[in-house]
């Protein structure tokens, strides 16, 4: 198992979809943009450590409502121009209209980004509420793929939901729209969170059965505090796992106990998928890096046996 970038020329901004068809499985992370000076110092730290792993690409969200769009494009261009890494930008269509999604890819192609991860986005304030399409906007995701895709040379990925997305009215609509979506020009697709490797597998299936091809990556979040249980369905659209927590409610009260095991079922979860074929791992990090990297040394160790 050989996990991360393939060689290239110096400067060369390669598409993410070519790399995930040659070169997987791939290793990547997600960050998301700071608010604050500390948060920051904290996000480049974490860069900096994590860079060493010569990740195959990492990513930068976008806040809600296109709260942090400026810091979005700044911190991927910045990612561009002083680090190895091949930087992707999140894009969201909430609050936004095409004039200004124009804009907004134009900026990011200008500092030669072409790789683009496009969500229709949440309501600002509240995840779950009234999603209200912006009078000059776009309706769902497939919309603003074509966007992207007819703006300029990007290679352009999406979300998928292991367990379905919550506004899907069932699993086999929400199959129907994900198909849709990455038939519209997606060339991959990075899952939301999931703490149980079948929920993956049965996504996989479940595509594949409905003629999809796309490549699926994913998503992946180590449990390192008991607040990721109890903001599991807000933060994966799906219940934590029952089973899964049982086994953290024994060890509640020792947080270090639960950091631990976290890492542990995040990293049997990693090589059970890698041994399923999974293209690739996106780690979500929330701007730290010391658990990814346990996480990643596990897998390494277990590559190596």
């Amino acid at each position: 198992m050989a996990l991360g970038l393939p060689s290239v020329l110096p400067n060369q901004q390669p598409s993410i979809g070519e790399v995930i068809r040659s070169s997987a499985p791939t290793f990547s992370f997600e960050f998301f943009p700071p608010k604050t000076e500390q948060g920051e110092r904290l996000l480049w730290q974490a860069i900096r450590e994590l860079e060493s792993l010569r990740p195959s690409f990492v990513s930068i969200t976008y806040g809600a409502g296109g709260s942090t769009r400026d810091t979005t494009v700044a911190v991927t261009e910045r990612v561009a121009t002083e680090t190895t890494l091949l930087p992707m930008a999140h894009l969201t269509a909430v609050n936004h209209s095409v004039a200004e999604l124009r804009n907004v890819i134009g900026r990011l192609a200008g500092v030669g980004v072409r790789n683009v991860l496009v969500v229709r986005g949440d309501p600002p304030g509240n995840p779950m509420g009234e999603w209200v399409r912006h009078p000059e906007g776009v309706l769902y995701a497939e919309e603003l793929v074509r966007l992207v895709r007819e703006s300029g040379d990007f290679s352009v990925g999406v979300a998928a939901f292991p367990y379905k997305h919550p506004r899907s009215a069932d699993i086999a609509t929400d199959t129907a729209h994900f198909v849709r979506k990455c038939r519209a020009g997606a060339d991959f697709a990075i899952t939301q969170m999931f703490f149980d490797a079948d929920d993956y597998l049965r996504l996989r299936d479940r595509v594949a059965a409905a003629g999809g091809d796309t490549p699926i990556l994913a998503g992946v979040m180590p449990v390192t505090q008991m607040r990721t249980i109890e903001r599991s369905a807000q933060l994966s659209g799906a219940p934590f796992p029952p089973r899964l927590a049982e086994r953290f409610a024994r060890v509640a009260d020792d947080p270090e106990a639960v950091r631990q095991l976290g890492i542990e079922q995040a990293s049997e979860m990693c090589r059970r998928l890698l041994d399923e074929g999974v293209p690739g791992i996106h780690f979500i990090t929330l701007n730290r890096s010391t658990a990814t990297r346990e996480v990643w040394q596990h897998l390494q160790a277990g590559a190596r046996v």
